[in-house]
C-alpha cells in the first residue's frame, strides 16, 4: 500500500514538472508574439492555456484523492499539500503568459511595446522563461536553484526601469502605450515571483522524500 502511495506522489511530481515546462513554453511564445507582433503565436498561447488549467484540475483531483484514501501524515501530508499549492502557482504563470499574448493580440497589427522598450521586454521574457526552466529542474531533482535570486533581482530592476521610462519627461508615446507597458512589466514580474515561490516551496520538502523524482 505504501509503495503505491509513494508512486502516486512521484506521479504528482512528474505532473508538476510537465506543467512547469508548459508554463515556460507559454512565456517564450508570448514574448515572441509580443515583440514580433505575431498574431498566430499569440492565439496559440491563448488557446494552449486551457490545457494548463486542465492539468491543474487533474492534479488537484489526484492529490485530494490521496488525502482522502491514504490519510498521509507528517512529511507525506506536507508533500501533497505543497503539490496543490505549486499547481496553483503554475496555473497562474500560464495565465500571466496568456495575458501577455492577449495584449499582443489586442494591439495587432500594431506593436504593444514601443521601440525603446523592446530590448527591456526581450530581457524580461528571457529571464522569466529561464526561471521557469530552473523551477522545473528544482521540481525534478529536489535541489535548490541559487541562480533564481539573481534572476529575480534582475527582473525587479527591469520592472522598475519600465515604470521609470513611462513616467519620464521624454516619454512621447501617449497614455495607452504607457498603460500597456506598465501592465506587461507587471505580468513578467509576477511570473518571476511565482517561479521563485515554487522553487522555495519545493526546496522546503526535505530531500529524499517520496516526492523526489526517480530521475
Amino acid at each position: 500500500m505504501r509503495e503505491n502511495f509513494h508512486a502516486e506522489l512521484q506521479n504528482l511530481d512528474l505532473q508538476l514538472a510537465a506543467m512547469c515546462q508548459r508554463a515556460g513554453i507559454a512565456m517564450r511564445d508570448a514574448t515572441e508574439a509580443l515583440l514580433r507582433v505575431d498574431l498566430g503565436k499569440a492565439e496559440g498561447v491563448i488557446g494552449a492555456d486551457e490545457a494548463l488549467d486542465d492539468a491543474r484540475t487533474e492534479l488537484e483531483a489526484r492529490a485530494y484523492a490521496l488525502l482522502a484514501l491514504q490519510a498521509p501524515v507528517a512529511t507525506d501530508l506536507r508533500v501533497v499539500l505543497a503539490s496543490i499549492r505549486v499547481a496553483e502557482r503554475l496555473e497562474r504563470m500560464g495565465d500571466l503568459a496568456r495575458h501577455i499574448a492577449q495584449a499582443a493580440r489586442r494591439r495587432h497589427p500594431n506593436p504593444a511595446v514601443p521601440e525603446p522598450l523592446r530590448a527591456t521586454f526581450a530581457d524580461m521574457g528571457a529571464i522569466a522563461a529561464e526561471m521557469a526552466d530552473i523551477a522545473e529542474g528544482v521540481i525534478r531533482r529536489h535541489t535548490s536553484g541559487p541562480s533564481l535570486h539573481e534572476l529575480e533581482d534582475r527582473m525587479d530592476t527591469l520592472h522598475r526601469s519600465v515604470f521609470a521610462a513611462t513616467m519620464g519627461d521624454d516619454w512621447s508615446y501617449g497614455v495607452m502605450p504607457a498603460v500597456d507597458a506598465t501592465l506587461l512589466a507587471r505580468f513578467y514580474e509576477r511570473y518571476a515571483d511565482h517561479a521563485m515561490s515554487i522553487a522555495r516551496r519545493v526546496a522546503f520538502v526535505p530531500p529524499g522524500t517520496a516526492w523526489a523524482s526517480t530521475e
